[in-house]
């Protein structure tokens, strides 16, 4: 358990289990990555096994992370021509999503009267994790905590995503992939490429418009 090994194994078991429930019952509340979670958390509480340990392993697929963001960048090439000629409602779209979800985490830590530094780690909550944590750390937040909402954030997106489309009744793909990927970054692309091409090519642009724009506007506002 001391090696690397145990981490990796335990999360591929997990994830692995996780895709076959969701094959089994083919609902979207039955996402891979939320149970995923569920089992990896609840055998580590069962076990007593503690979460460094586990972490020595979990490290290596973290490493993955940002290659895997530019890898998104395929689906974007082949989807080129959607970019072409819906360019500005698609930068208007996450410019103006990005900054909803920067004021709405604001406005929600002063009604509940959040700490300034928790505030502050909350912020990057809707960008992938590789820029997330570093905006977090620049601007005061505690990047540990940013992970954390970062990973509900993206799970969230990547749960309720067909739902929210479904019952607003949002049924341009190029609205979708930008609105998922705007909202829950890479975790929610991931739903986003299960309904179609030009949602998952979407939502790949969205990841990094959304996180440049962020890393650039959050200072300023805060």
């Amino acid at each position: 358990m001391s090696t690397p090994l145990f981490g990796i194994l335990l999360t591929l078991i997990a994830f692995e289990c996780g895709v076959a429930i969701h094959k089994k019952f083919s609902h979207t509340l039955v996402n891979p990555l939320l149970i995923a979670n569920v089992l990896i958390i609840g055998f580590l509480c069962a076990t007593g096994i503690s979460y460094d340990t586990y972490k020595v392993g979990g490290d290596y697929i973290s490493f993955f992370l940002g290659p895997v963001t530019v890898v998104l960048a395929v689906p974007l090439y082949k989807q080129i021509q959607h970019l072409k000629k819906h360019w500005f409602p698609i930068l208007t779209g996450i410019c103006v999503g990005s900054l909803t979800s920067i004021l709405c985490v604001i406005a929600t830590s002063k009604l509940f009267h959040l700490s300034e530094t928790l505030m502050l780690s909350i912020v990057p909550k809707s960008i992938t994790i590789p820029m997330g944590s570093v905006v977090s750390e620049q601007i005061g937040g505690i990047p540990s905590i940013t992970i954390i909402a970062i990973t509900v954030t993206g799970i969230t997106g990547a749960v309720t995503a067909p739902i929210v489309c479904k019952y607003c009744r949002i049924k341009d793909p190029v609205a979708q992939g930008v609105g998922i990927g705007t909202a829950s970054h890479a975790l929610g692309t991931s739903t986003a490429m299960t309904m179609g091409e030009i949602q998952g090519a979407m939502s790949s642009l969205s990841i990094g418009v959304a996180g440049v724009f962020t890393a650039f506007v959050a200072p300023i506002l805060l």
